[in-house]
């Protein structure tokens, strides 16, 4: 058992970040995760978003993590803490700060003494903020986590001790713990003195665990209720039948448990991630996550389900707190666009440089950057951007071109008419949070561009990191993209709600000087979510930067989100084909398929049952190079199923 004052205790957690709801709202979740039944949450803390900048701290408003922890522990929750200094999360590098890329050979994740001298210093600040809101102190932290998932990056042990040494300096002395998915990826990632967490743990937790602790006790740090998103691809769905069985077999086999996640909310700005299967896959604005409490923080019917099984589990005396009513919504009338700019008549000092420079060698993290040079030479010739990062619009003398995004490999177009002025927007649409291209993460044009046989130099280089809302002249009305356009709406009163940015074509949204994040027609998110604390009563201002589309779109409020719309990339089929570059393949959710192998290479058919335990399947001695396996249904009606790993036990 977890003891607690010395008597055995459940944990019961809900994971939510506070980086991803304005502070305002701290409470409001909180109150709502202990009305669904349980008694602590897990939060990541996201170094990015405490030093910003190296060297400069911050812990002010919404980067105020003690008043958080001090919120929930007036909740009456428990917390547990998730430091990092990594932590996926579908977050910007997954909490890296950028500027760790500035040196292009410093290591993440690893034993370079810059890297773990620039980590100390961030857990040292940190833990002056939250070592003193440990259960040991009378606060409400009752465990550390060391690193995250370190054993899907690699083995490295030392180097987890030296995080784990880091933490206890910086004062935090309660349990720590390691989280890890099975196999070899806990082998990778535990520590001796820290207890091995199983992340997706279902029936097999006890086995897992108990290589390492053969007493426990038995912990799930990540109890997956719903799963994340990346543009161009289906809205992630988890269905409620398997969640609320596996919460009931967890509450009555005595397996401690954190819902990830149980509220998701909103990467604001340019702070959504990205994974890499095969090819870039950058995360939406929204991360909803499918969860019990929705991006506005408002209960599902996943939330009243999951709560009715809680409700069985109670302690002696203990009472579920009444679901607290939400926020107010409103609908935002149409807007009034009143001026508008080209994104060329916006730019500021240049820095020059004879070949490219990516974001941090500009020093800069986040947004876009425009590059441009000169042209000369014969129409027919292909310009490539070698290690573009990572979508790009392309323009010749001012007119928009091509556009290039990464997701698909693109880099090239042929210049069908010669010009003079080459411009070369480029997006860094967010870097990777998670597996071994972690560690390959710098942003813009970060090789070299070339037209024919030729490597273009003499490059200027004009920084857009949308870091405040830019100055527009109101009598000014381009209209041709890339643009920036200005508007203005009344309300009568404010309250949540979501801009519908369906009928436009890429890029960000800035209401009242909060960048909301990024839109993208492709889906399959459709809306932005607005905190109604960012809204005022009376003139209300907002900004849209567009990218590919031209002209300015209606735009208004809605009460509901449209986060499951996938629509055609159009602007994929634009490049010329012969010099288009297929994605990777990408297997898309569909009906089960029929059976495919030949009665000739077919050696086994039958059923799985409805476990996850390890299940052995025997067939007689084969001569072969492959093996192939092929599910034809699922146990809960799902068009899909999983299998987690696969062990070829002998000869």
């Amino acid at each position: 058992n977890f003891l607690l004052d010395g008597q055995p205790f459940l944990i019961k957690a809900g994971e939510m970040h506070p980086a991803r709801v304005p502070h305002e709202y701290w409470a409001d979740r909180l109150k709502m995760i202990h009305a669904m039944g349980l008694n602590t949450v897990s939060i990541y803390v996201f170094w990015n978003a405490h030093e910003p900048r190296e060297g400069e701290f911050n812990f002010k408003g919404n980067a105020d993590i003690a008043q958080f922890v001090r919120l929930a522990q007036k909740e009456g929750l428990w917390v547990i803490l998730r430091p990092g200094p990594y932590c996926c999360a579908e977050w910007e590098f997954g909490g890296f700060p950028w500027w760790l890329l500035k040196p292009h050979d410093l290591k993440v994740r690893s034993q370079d003494p810059r890297f773990l001298a620039a980590a100390e210093k961030y857990m040292k600040k940190l833990g002056e903020q939250l070592a003193p809101l440990q259960v040991t102190h009378g606060g409400p932290i009752i465990m550390v986590q060391v690193e995250n998932e370190y054993g899907s990056f690699d083995a490295d042990h030392v180097y987890m001790q030296k995080i784990m040494d880091m933490d206890r300096a910086a004062g935090f002395e309660v349990p720590f713990f390691t989280a890890d998915g099975g196999g070899n990826m806990m082998a990778g990632g535990h520590l001796p003195d820290a207890l091995p967490g199983l992340n997706g743990g279902g029936k097999n937790t006890m086995k897992e665990v108990g290589k390492y602790r053969p007493t426990g006790p038995w912990f799930v740090p990540e109890f997956y209720p719903g799963w994340l998103d990346h543009w161009g691809e289906p809205h992630a769905k988890v269905g409620l039948g398997g969640l609320a069985r596996e919460t009931e077999w967890k509450l009555t086999n005595n397996v401690s448990f954190c819902y990830y996640m149980i509220y998701g909310g909103t990467s604001f700005g340019f702070m959504n991630g990205a994974n890499y299967g095969g090819n870039f896959q950058p995360q939406p604005t929204s991360y909803d996550y499918n969860s019990p409490m929705d991006e506005m923080g408002r209960p599902t019917d996943k939330f009243f389900a999951l709560r009715d099984v809680l409700a069985k589990h109670l302690a002696p005396g203990e009472t579920l707190p009444d679901v607290p009513a939400t926020t107010p919504v409103v609908e935002i009338p149409k807007i009034e666009f009143t001026a508008s700019e080209s994104i060329f008549d916006l730019l500021g000092k240049s820095v020059k440089s004879e070949k490219p420079w990516s974001f941090e060698d500009l020093d800069q993290g986040y947004g876009y950057v425009l590059y441009r040079t000169k042209i000369s030479g014969p129409a027919g010739a292909t310009l490539k951007i070698n290690k573009l990062r990572d979508y790009a619009v392309v323009l010749v003398d001012g007119k928009r071109i091509a556009t290039l995004d990464r997701r698909d490999r693109q880099d090239s177009v042929v210049l069908t008419n010669a010009g003079t002025t080459l411009d070369i927007l480029v997006e860094n649409g967010g870097r990777i949070n998670y597996g071994r291209q972690l560690t390959d993460n710098r942003k813009g044009i970060t090789e070299s561009v070339t037209l024919g046989d030729s490597e273009l130099s003499g490059w200027e280089m004009f920084k857009l990191p949308f870091d405040k809302e830019p100055s527009l002249k109101k009598s000014n009305h381009a209209e041709t993209a890339p643009f920036v356009t200005r508007g203005t709406f009344d309300l009568p009163q404010i309250g949540d709600t979501f801009l519908d940015l369906r009928g436009w074509g890429k890029g960000i949204v800035i209401v009242n000087g909060h960048n909301l994040g990024r839109y993208w027609y492709i889906g399959p998110q459709q809306t932005l979510y607005c905190p109604g604390v960012w809204l005022k009563k009376g003139r209300n201002e907002i900004c849209v930067f567009e990218q590919i589309k031209d002209g300015i779109q209606p735009l208004a409020g809605t009460k509901t989100p449209v986060l499951d719309q996938l629509n055609k990339d159009e602007n994929a089929s634009a490049i010329p084909a012969k010099e288009e570059k297929k994605p990777a393949p990408v297997m898309v959710r569909g009906k089960m398929m029929e059976p495919k192998f030949s009665g000739s290479t077919l050696v086994k058919t039958g059923a799985l049952s409805d476990s996850d335990d390890e299940q052995t399947v025997t067939f007689p001695a084969q001569k072969a190079r492959y093996l192939g396996l092929q599910a034809l249904s699922s146990h809960n009606g799902d068009e899909f199923t999983t299998l987690a790993e696969l062990n070829m036990l002998d000869a």
